[in-house]
């Protein structure tokens, strides 16, 4: 099943489930054993499995490691974890001889607008992680993905996470995730015009923004930047997409003009 963007109290939140052919105790040590945890998971995993205890993350290539805190730890039912402000749940019930697996990721800090744009990204990873999770319990081998740009941008299309928008003093705005990539090499793919910004926060990553004044075919204008803005993701991903086809870029204008678009 693939992942779903949903609100939780405002915050965006990601839902992903799996049903698996293991009893809720295996599933269990699979998602809270760090020596399990490490087929699987993207860091290196240390956790006091209890509420309140510490755990902890080391991404590979990295000598410092990020500390959460564990809210929930009721085996063999249900995992949450707080983590960089956000809130990992996992969630275990008992499926036939197997179990069902309940996944969500609710961003906790910043702008609810800002942490929205990295769902894309995120869903991707997490179908990954899960994949590989099934693999293991399974007693499969598991090869990671050669193509992250396709996945992502599959979902970004899905969650409306590509889509521009028309503020209140009629600015057109565009605000696209561009993950981890460098900032300087984001820059040396932009069109040498105004109106572009390239930003990068330590926990959230890159981000390309533009903003400028409406012209007179205000559909026709977001449909373009936004092929635009899809093709600069795909070359941060070395991906050089072909041109929309004209039935392409007549749906997407249509559903500029159909929709409201003011921020």
């Amino acid at each position: 099943m693939p992942a779903e963007l949903l609100t939780d109290e405002e915050r965006p939140a990601l839902r992903l489930e799996r049903r698996l052919k293991h009893a809720p105790e295996h599933v269990w040590r699979a998602i809270t054993e760090p020596a399990e945890l490490e087929h699987w998971f993207p860091a290196k995993v240390d956790v006091e499995l209890r509420a309140g205890g510490a755990i902890r993350f080391t991404f590979p290539g990295q000598d410092t490691s990020t500390t959460g805190r564990v809210v929930t730890a009721d085996p063999p039912r249900e995992f949450t974890f707080v983590w960089n402000d956000d809130t990992l749940r996992w969630l275990i019930t008992p499926d036939g001889e197997g179990s069902l697996l309940e996944f969500t990721h609710t961003f906790g800090r910043g702008e609810p607008a800002i942490a929205k744009l990295a769902a894309g990204r995120t869903a991707a990873g997490w179908d990954f992680c899960l994949d590989a999770l099934d693999a293991r319990l399974s007693g499969r081998d598991f090869e990671q993905p050669e193509d992250w740009h396709g996945p992502m941008a599959s979902y970004v299309d899905e969650f409306g996470l590509g889509d521009g928008e028309v503020l209140e003093d009629g600015t057109i705005r565009f605000r696209r995730d561009l993950v981890w990539k460098p900032v300087d090499e984001v820059r040396a793919l932009l069109p040498d015009e105004p109106g572009w910004h390239v930003l990068q926060d330590p926990l959230d990553g890159t981000r390309v923004e533009l903003t400028e004044a409406p012209e007179a075919d205000v559909p026709a204008q977001l449909a373009r930047r936004h092929e635009q803005l899809d093709k600069l993701f795909a070359a941060t991903h070395g991906v050089d997409l072909p041109d929309w086809t004209p039935e392409h870029v007549e749906a997407v204008t249509k559903h500029y003009a159909e929709r409201p678009t003011q921020g």
